[in-house]
């Protein structure tokens, strides 16, 4: 462990030396940065899959079964995003969270999300009903989108650090995670409905729209939910 004057001098370091930063045309690695002040920028449709109540999962249930529990779900929602484009870029507890880049990251994050909410309702809670017919639990979880411009560095020490993606879109996904209201399990911001295709907006026979406005009472801004599963 560095002591306090090491500390300092890395600390200085940081905030006197100037960023190199590059556009990126994928979505970057840990290998693709170096640990000093060195970024990537891009345009990016962040999507958050968060699982809920997942303190009430553990504290009220045996740890095998909550370990099974967030395997199905970080598993199911891994393979959406993976299926639809997205890059996996890292795993916190109980979600996980992906990047989408190119003309149809919108579409193709939002698509993901109902996927994830039909693997959730269609897949995983009638086979924990078939496996375990007396237990209660259900899974809930909810899928936040935002797209933005994005500042890519990596934190940490040598030998042991990761990505921290800075930018509107990583905030408010993490945060739209929270909008649960009622069935609603997929939520977008406004700036990512507006480039949705017409296949990731509309639905059924006859078409409707998948999305219900609302306003997000936290900052002001419009916003879109849905309770639409979409079989992969």
């Amino acid at each position: 462990m560095k002591n306090a004057a090491e500390l300092t001098t890395l600390v200085k370091n940081v905030l006197n030396t100037a960023w190199a930063t590059r556009e990126g045309r994928v979505v970057p690695e840990a290998s693709d940065l170096k640990l000093g002040n060195d970024a990537i920028t891009l345009d990016g449709t962040v999507l958050y899959a968060d699982l809920a109540d997942s303190t009430g999962l553990v504290q009220g249930y045996k740890n095998w079964f909550a370990a099974e529990v967030y395997k199905c779900y970080l598993m199911c929602a891994s393979e959406m995003i993976r299926g639809n484009g997205g890059s996996i870029t890292a795993f916190d507890g109980d979600r996980v969270m992906g990047v989408f880049i190119g003309d149809s990251k919108n579409s193709n994050a939002a698509k993901c999300a109902l996927q994830i909410n039909y693997a959730v309702t269609q897949i995983i809670n009638p086979a924990i009903k078939e496996k375990y017919p007396t237990s209660a639990y259900e899974v809930k979880q909810a899928v936040g989108i935002d797209s933005s411009s994005l500042f890519v560095a990596k934190t940490g020490v040598r030998g042991d650090n990761d990505l921290v993606w800075i930018g509107r879109a990583a905030n408010y996904a993490a945060k739209l995670c929270s909008l649960r209201d009622g069935n609603y399990a997929s939520v977008i911001t406004a700036d990512v409905y507006n480039k949705l295709s017409e296949s990731s907006k509309y639905g059924g026979n006859p078409k409707q729209d998948m999305w219900t406005k609302f306003t997000w009472q936290e900052t002001g801004l419009t916003a879109y939910h849905s309770s639409w599963h979409w079989k992969p």
